[in-house]
C-alpha cells in the first residue's frame, strides 16, 4: 500500500508563501482611492476660494481698499485729536494746581502779615520805652528789666515766624525797602545814603512786611537854608 502525500505540509507552505508576498492589489487600490479623494477635496476648496474672489472685480477690491484707508486715516486723525486734547487738559490742570498753590500761599502770607503788623506796634512801644526811660533806682531797674524780658520774648517769636529786622544805615536808599521821611544835608555821606533809621522796617521771608522809615543824605551845597544855619558843623535837616 502506497503512502498518501502530506497535504497539511503543502497547505502550510502555501500560506507562508502568501504571507511573505508583496502587498495585495486590494491595499494598493484603497490607497489610490484615498489620495484621489484628498485631491478632489483640495481642488474643491481652491475652487470655492477662487469663485469668491472671482465674484469681486479689481475695481471693487480697489474701492474696498480705498474705503479702509479712508477709515484708517479718519481714526488716526481722531486719535491725534484726543491726544492733543489730553495734553491740553493736562497742561491746564497743572497750571490750575500751581496757580491754586500760589494763591493759597499768598493768602496765608497776607493773613500772617496782618497779624504780625499788629504785633510790630507792640514791639515799637517796647523799643521806644527802652531808649527813652532811664531807671533812676534799683526798683525802676527791676521793672525795666521785666518788660525788656517781654520784649525779648516777642522778638524771638517773630524770628521763629520768619520776621527779620532791617538794618539800612549806611546803605543806598532803596524804595523797595525804605521810605524817606527826612533829608539831611551833609558831606559826610554820599548822596542817597541812609543816614538813620527812624522807624525800624521788617521783612517776612523775602517779602517786605513793613518799610523802614529813614533819613537820607543829600549834598550839603543843595541845602536851601545853608546861609541861615547857626553852626556849619551841624548838618541841616529837612522833613519830606
Amino acid at each position: 500500500m502506497s503512502a498518501e502525500p502530506n497535504t497539511s505540509a503543502i497547505f502550510d507552505e502555501n500560506q507562508e508563501s502568501s504571507s511573505n508576498s508583496p502587498e495585495s492589489p486590494t491595499n494598493e487600490s484603497e490607497a489610490s482611492v484615498t489620495d484621489e479623494a484628498k485631491t478632489v477635496t483640495d481642488k474643491a476648496a481652491s475652487s470655492e476660494e477662487f469663485s469668491f474672489l472671482g465674484g469681486m472685480t479689481i475695481d471693487t477690491l480697489q474701492e474696498e481698499i480705498d474705503t479702509l484707508k479712508q477709515q484708517l486715516e479718519e481714526q488716526t486723525q481722531q486719535v491725534d485729536a484726543y491726544k492733543k486734547r489730553y495734553i491740553t487738559l493736562a497742561a491746564e490742570f497743572d497750571n490750575f494746581r500751581k496757580r491754586t498753590a500760589k494763591e493759597k500761599e499768598e493768602l496765608e502770607t497776607k493773613i500772617k502779615g496782618k497779624t504780625l503788623m499788629e504785633i510790630l506796634g507792640v514791639v515799637d512801644n517796647f523799643e521806644r520805652a527802652r531808649t527813652q526811660i532811664k531807671p533812676a533806682n534799683d526798683g525802676e531797674m527791676g521793672i525795666h528789666k521785666s518788660y525788656q524780658g517781654v520784649y525779648k520774648t516777642l522778638v524771638d517769636s517773630l524770628k521763629r515766624l520768619g520776621v527779620s529786622p532791617m538794618r539800612p544805615e549806611g546803605q543806598p536808599f532803596d524804595p523797595s525797602y525804605h521810605e524817606a521821611m527826612m533829608r539831611e544835608y551833609t558831606d559826610e555821606h554820599p548822596e542817597g545814603t541812609v543816614v538813620e533809621q527812624l522807624v525800624r522796617g521788617y521783612t517776612l521771608g523775602e517779602d517786605v512786611l513793613r518799610h523802614a522809615l529813614v533819613k537820607v543824605a543829600a549834598p550839603k551845597e543843595t541845602d536851601p537854608n545853608a546861609d541861615q544855619s547857626e553852626s556849619p558843623s551841624i548838618p541841616s535837616q529837612e522833613s519830606l
